[in-house]
């Protein structure tokens, strides 16, 4: 859903450095944002539930199948492996699985410029159990993997190498520490069963308290916008049916990750876990590098202008 989900991975030019470099920029807090179907009063959107509270199996685990495999669809060509050389993309996994075991701290409001919010949330999950933060996270290394195969550095603002968050005024100030080229944080709706596609969520012009999007508005549409053309090539999937007006893009104005952001950034809700048919995808492994190919290929096409 909208909102503002294994340890330490090194990795050649990716590395998680989120907490460093929000010490670096402003010695904060800690925990992500959500965003969700229609929940305001949840961080960033993000309805709030623990992973067992619509499970019938273990908390997280996703149903049955073959393992997940390697990340694939790298380039195959010099020029195409160096197309993102010099450039920084931070990732946002929405949630952390930890944070069903720190409701204090993740309850905690945080300033997000135009009022206060919640600092993360739970996130979603299926109705078989497998967690909003474990889908982010699993579709988030297979993104980095095919950004750093093109030569981009990809920062991560967590890698559940932390007990809970980052608060998502944190993740805000992790991609603007970074100086990201782009931003994107990766999310899976909780809406009602019937409601089915993905939608790319988008900056509102916003300048209130610490809070100014406007320079930002209109780079993340373009990202925005590449981004839902090529995740929809790449999955065969369709724009939400049930916000966007058929675009698989929504403007909103009550995000801390985005109304903080001052470089380009948007979220990407891969579909809504909540119903049958688009949890039948998010769980399989061969859609989630799909979906990763999609958002990896709407970034490069952006970056590249």
């Amino acid at each position: 859903m909208p909102y503002d989900h294994r340890k330490t991975t090194r990795h050649t030019r990716s590395r998680t450095r989120g907490l460093a470099l929000a010490l670096a920029a402003t010695g904060c807090c800690a925990v992500l944002a959500g965003c969700g179907a229609s929940q305001a009063s949840q961080p960033d959107g993000k309805a709030t539930e623990s992973p067992e509270a619509s499970s019938s199996g273990p908390a997280g685990d996703a149903p049955a199948e073959a393992p997940s495999e390697a990340p694939s669809g790298a380039p195959s060509t010099r020029d195409a492996a160096s197309s993102l050389a010099g450039r920084t993309i931070a990732l946002d996994p929405g949630h952390n699985p930890g944070n069903f075991r720190h409701s204090r701290e993740i309850n905690t409001k945080v300033n997000i410029g135009t009022h206060r919010k919640e600092c993360d949330t739970t996130g979603t999950s299926t109705n078989a159990g497998y967690t909003e933060a474990s889908f982010t996270l699993d579709v988030t290394h297979r993104l980095r993997d095919l950004l750093t195969a093109r030569g981009a550095e990809v920062v991560l603002t967590h890698d559940a190498d932390r007990p809970w968050g980052p608060c998502i005024d944190e993740r805000a100030r992790i991609g603007n520490a970074a100086r990201a080229d782009a931003v994107v944080s990766v999310h899976a709706d909780g809406s009602a069963a019937g409601n089915r596609g993905f939608h790319v969520i988008l900056p509102a012009p916003v300048r209130e308290g610490s809070a100014d999007t406007m320079k930002i508005v209109g780079p993340s549409r373009e990202l925005g916008e590449r981004i839902a053309d090529r995740f929809a090539r790449a999955t065969g999937t369709a724009p939400a049916n049930y916000l966007g007006s058929g675009t698989g893009l929504d403007v909103r104005d009550d995000l801390g990750g985005l109304n903080l952001s001052t470089v380009p950034k948007v979220f990407v809700e891969c579909g809504n876990m909540r119903d049958p048919k688009d949890a039948q995808l998010l769980t399989s492994a061969a859609w989630r590098q799909k979906a990763a190919q999609g958002i990896a290929d709407g970034i490069a096409t952006y970056l590249k202008g």
